[in-house]
């Protein structure tokens, strides 16, 4: 009897390494095809750019000034045209990059001017220490600049990401639902990020993780990795609210109150980061002040995100931010209604939960592709609602998904939408 148990054993191990090494094979070519994606969507926003760079050159000969052009003297100069390669560098160095490259570069700053704006830049001190400080120390190590280690840092950040998932969703869900839940995660909109030089990389990584040690009440794991998260991104702060709630189920069915020991150590991120500031600027709560100061960013409770949707049904081709608003709710409510249907461990819901509350909380950026994202235990309830037989929406809703992914990141290219 022995004998035959441990055959079964066996069988069922190998069963297993086997049903990981195709979901690992499924995920790494999923990823794959969505980061060419990525470069599909910024190498459109390089082409526009060369098109209007030739535009611009052809004007300056026409109009006889082609001297000045070639000197410098106007802004589209022939000896700044970029090259293609760093076009497509510089639209994953856009935006939130450009203030992680700042403090790659030149740290944090020590003074902050009354009513900075966002022009100034004294205006990096809203950005988290984590990642920058990473790619700083990489940047060391690898040639090629802060950009191209920032989007390397990232790529590799984001496979690693999508193993952790895949690995949870197989145990939580089993191989299929796991499959499904890859390919939706990695084409998603909001996966973008992920190439881009963004925070939320570093982010998914530890929060993945720490949703795992919470799940196998490893507490002390768990909280390390939490307090990583919150110096990270604001919205970090939801692996807080994971670990408060993993501790009560705990301490409710088990008295296990070691489990406390997570909830003390995940916000020493957010909390390290602030006396940081205090005795690096020499200012009581420096971060608030300049989110409210050069991002005017206020707390609308979700009013903004309804507001904008609103705009969009009435005006949709008014602003492709509304487009976007729109979108990403439509997203949150069909992932929540699949999170009711299968649902996953309270910790991982509450952390979903907590990400989507934070991204609805303010009043300047609200619900986007890219926080929707970063809800990713969601993405395991929906692969979930997937079976194999039910090929032809789930084609339907690759491609939806990959035009989507092309779509995002050309219009972050071209300055069209805010991310």
């Amino acid at each position: 009897m022995t004998l035959l148990s441990d055959n079964r054993v066996m069988l069922k191990f190998k069963a297993l390494d086997a049903q990981r090494r195709r979901l690992v094979i499924h995920g790494l070519v999923a990823y794959a095809l969505s980061r060419i994606l990525t470069v599909v969507g910024a190498g459109l926003v390089a082409a526009e750019q060369v098109v209007r760079n030739r535009w611009n050159l052809e004007f300056c000969e026409k109009s006889k000034i082609v001297a000045k052009c070639v000197a410098g003297d106007a802004p589209f100069a022939r000896k700044v045209f970029p090259s293609g390669s760093d076009l497509i560098a510089s639209v994953f160095g856009a935006w939130d990059g450009n203030w992680y490259l700042r403090i790659v570069s030149d740290g944090y700053p020590h003074f902050i001017p009354d009513g900075v704006t966002y022009d100034m830049a004294p205006a990096r001190a809203a950005f988290f220490p984590a990642y920058p400080t990473l790619v700083r120390f990489v940047d060391k190590i690898l040639p090629g600049g802060p950009t191209t280690t920032g989007v390397l840092v990232n790529i590799l950040l984001g496979a690693v990401f999508v193993a952790i998932f895949g690995y949870i969703a197989l145990q939580l869900f089993g191989a299929g639902p796991a499959r499904h839940a890859v390919i939706l995660l990695c084409l998603f909109p909001g996966s973008f990020v992920l190439s881009y030089v963004y925070s939320e990389a570093l982010l998914l990584v530890v929060a993945a993780a720490c949703l795992w040690a919470l799940h196998r009440e490893r507490w002390l794991v768990a909280g390390l990795l939490a307090a990583v998260g919150t110096a990270t991104r604001p919205n970090g702060l939801a692996l807080v609210l994971a670990c408060m709630v993993a501790a009560f189920l705990a301490i409710r069915t088990k008295r296990e109150w070691k489990s406390l020991i997570a909830v003390v150590l995940a916000p020493i991120g957010f909390i390290g980061f602030m006396i940081f500031l205090r005795h690096h600027t020499g200012e009581n709560l420096p971060w608030f002040r300049v989110q409210s100061e050069a991002w005017r960013e206020g707390t609308s409770f979700g009013g903004a995100a309804v507001s904008n949707t609103v705009e969009f049904l009435l005006h949709p081709l008014s602003s492709p931010t509304n487009v976007l608003t729109a979108a990403s709710l439509v997203a949150i409510g069909v992932l929540l209604w699949s999170a009711w249907r299968h649902r996953i461990p309270a910790p991982m819901l509450a952390y979903s939960l907590g990400i989507l509350f934070l991204m609805l909380l303010p009043e300047t950026v609200t619900a986007r592709p890219r926080f929707v994202f970063t809800a990713f235990p969601l993405f395991i309830s929906a692969g979930a609602m997937f079976s194999d037989e039910d090929t032809p929406w789930w084609e339907l809703v690759i491609v939806t998904l990959a035009a989507g992914l092309v779509t995002v990141v050309g219009m972050y290219g071209v300055v069209s939408a805010v991310p």
